[in-house]
């Protein structure tokens, strides 16, 4: 069978942030079909009108829908020149929600953290692991809310370990995890979780949090993070790591089912490139105050008065 191609003119650059390819082991593909299978059922007798506030890192934000960790997104300019992971972070500082950011060069987070959002930043796994641990105390000095590391990017297409912006990628041990949670007061994550052994293996690390995902599908066949959060929920319970998510989350529907599932907070990507490489901040706030009234309608209708009171039992597999 010929493979099935998809096109998007989102966002620039060709490869800057893959669009799915159409193949059946397109993880992409997997993951949307899987949150359209999920349904709910009703429980409105009792119900009233959700409140959306959630705290994260002792911080309290008016809603578990985060801005993403993008990476690189800068190379794609808006016009006038104006930064799109600067835009977002404006976006996140209107909203009041919590603002997450990849790979940039330490003056560019520098800049992005100075919008006045309360940041989250997401470093490669550096084959320099001094790079890691510089980059992890930059975090710090410049008042990010928390630090982690994407564990799920190590592996390049051609079955070596990658190579981005020119600098050579490595492996991630237990010891050497243990080692950057340890250099920073900072709560650190573990993104790109997409099973309980690595879950329990961030925990033990002295991980505060782990993001569930397949960044956006590097792995083939990946799991729908929907599908293991459910486990990880469980096998997390009681150790006070905060459980986030994202891949696909492109309506509040979609995050009420990633939170019903066990996510404490999801983030919203590629969902919002267009509104974002379009419109710039102004996008983003439009397109995150929808997602808001579609969680809170979803939840009113399943009888969930806040975000601390989520029941999977409510969602059915179709």
């Amino acid at each position: 069978m010929e493979e099935k191609k998809t096109t998007s003119p989102w966002p620039g650059p060709a490869g800057l942030i893959p669009v799915t390819s159409g193949a059946a082991d397109d993880a992409n593909l997997i993951n949307r079909r899987y949150l359209d299978s999920l349904l709910v059922e009703m429980r409105v007798i009792d119900a009233v009108e959700p409140c959306l506030d959630t705290v994260i890192y002792g911080h309290k934000f008016a809603s578990p829908i985060m801005m993403p960790a993008f990476s690189h997104l800068n190379k794609v300019p808006l016009e006038g020149g104006r930064k799109p992971m600067r835009e977002y972070a404006q976006a996140a500082r209107k909203l009041n929600v919590l603002n997450w950011v990849g790979t940039e060069p330490d003056d560019e987070f520098a800049a992005i953290v100075a919008v006045g959002a309360p940041t989250v930043r997401i470093i490669k796994p550096w084959a320099d692991h001094d790079l890691v641990l510089e980059s992890i105390a930059f975090a710090q000095t410049q008042g990010a809310l928390a630090v982690g590391i994407d564990i799920d990017h190590i592996v390049g297409k051609d079955g070596h370990y990658d190579v981005v912006d020119g600098m050579p990628l490595g492996p991630v041990s237990l010891q050497l995890l243990h080692d950057y949670a340890a250099s920073t007061s900072l709560p650190f994550i573990a993104k790109g979780v997409l099973s309980v052994d690595d879950a329990l293996k961030a925990r033990d690390a002295g991980c505060r949090g782990v993001l569930v995902s397949h960044h956006h599908g590097r792995v083939p066949y990946g799991l729908p993070p929907t599908r293991v959060l459910p486990a990880v929920k469980q096998a997390l319970e009681g150790s006070g790591v905060a459980i986030f998510c994202d891949c696909g989350i492109d309506s509040g529907y979609d995050a009420y089912k990633a939170l019903a599932l066990g996510a404490d907070a999801v983030a919203v990507g590629r969902g919002m490139l267009p509104q974002l490489l379009k419109q710039g901040a102004a996008g983003v706030v439009e397109k995150v105050k929808q997602m808001n009234v579609q969680l809170k309608r979803m939840m009113m209708y399943t009888g969930i008065a806040d975000t601390g009171s989520f029941d999977s039992s409510v969602i059915h597999h179709m």
